[in-house]
This record gives C-alpha cells, structure tokens and sequence, in this order.
C-alpha cells in the first residue's frame, strides 16, 4: 500500500470509533485478519473482529478513543492512542462497575491489499482492571 493509502485508511478509522461503528471499523481488516488485543486475546478473521468490536462497545459503551502520532514505513505503521470510557455492562463474566478508566497505548498495523493483515494492540490491561475496581494495587513498601 502506498503511504496515502495508509493514511486514508488509518485516518478514516478515527471517525468510527466515535460513532463506535463495529462494523465499519471491522471493514477496514482483511477478511483472514488478525488482532491481538490485551482485552480478547488473537482473534481471527473479519466477523470475529466485528464481533470483538460490537462487545467492546457494549461493556464500555461511552468510550473515546482519540488517535494520534501515525508513523509509517513500508507496510506497516504505529500509532499511539488514548482510551476514555466507563465500564457499564458486563465483560468477561464482571458485572459492570460503573468506574472510568482511561489507557494510553500503541496500535502496530500490518497492511496488505488494501486492508489491515495485522493489528496489534498495546496498552496496560492490568492498569485498566485497577481503575475500574477489578484489581486493588499492593500498598507500596518502604
């Protein structure tokens, strides 16, 4: 792909996740893709990947996620995110807590044909957990 057509494609995504378009974002992956993703582990292929996004959206239904820094070489390209949201259903057998969280991460893309191959995404889970009252810190020791 070409680094305008990366960057349409990259650029267009931040719009759905405002309106949190699962199945728009879903498009934008290749129909064998791959995500690997703290929250769900390595998904594969197109359906499974809407299928992680609609859930996503249904736990933290407010969520914001703002995308900034797209570096690019060849194929592939980085870009740091943040991510606001309130955890408001439950996920993963957790009832929902009704605590805001917010994450900074990386997203690495892998292109191919026009579509993202590979998505990995790179952020602090267990950080997210502590902030919406899963986990509790250990108290700090002198």
């Amino acid at each position: 792909m070409t680094r305008e057509a990366i960057e349409s494609l990259v650029g267009a995504r931040e719009q759905l996740w405002r309106r949190r378009d699962a199945a728009g974002l879903a498009k934008a992956h290749a129909e064998d893709g791959v995500v690997e993703s703290p929250i769900f582990g390595t998904i594969h292929g197109r359906a499974a990947i809407e299928a992680s996004y609609a859930e996503l959206f249904r736990g933290f239904g407010d969520s914001v996620v703002q995308l900034e820094g797209l570096m690019i070489d060849g194929n592939c390209s980085v870009q740091l995110f943040s991510w606001h949201a309130t955890h408001v259903q439950e996920m993963f057998g957790l009832p929902p807590t009704g605590r805001q969280f917010t994450v900074h991460g990386v997203l690495l893309y892998e292109f191919k044909d026009g579509h993202i191959a590979r998505e990995r995404r790179i952020y602090d889970f267990t950080g997210l957990l502590v902030q919406i009252g899963v986990l509790r810190p250990r108290p700090a020791r002198d």
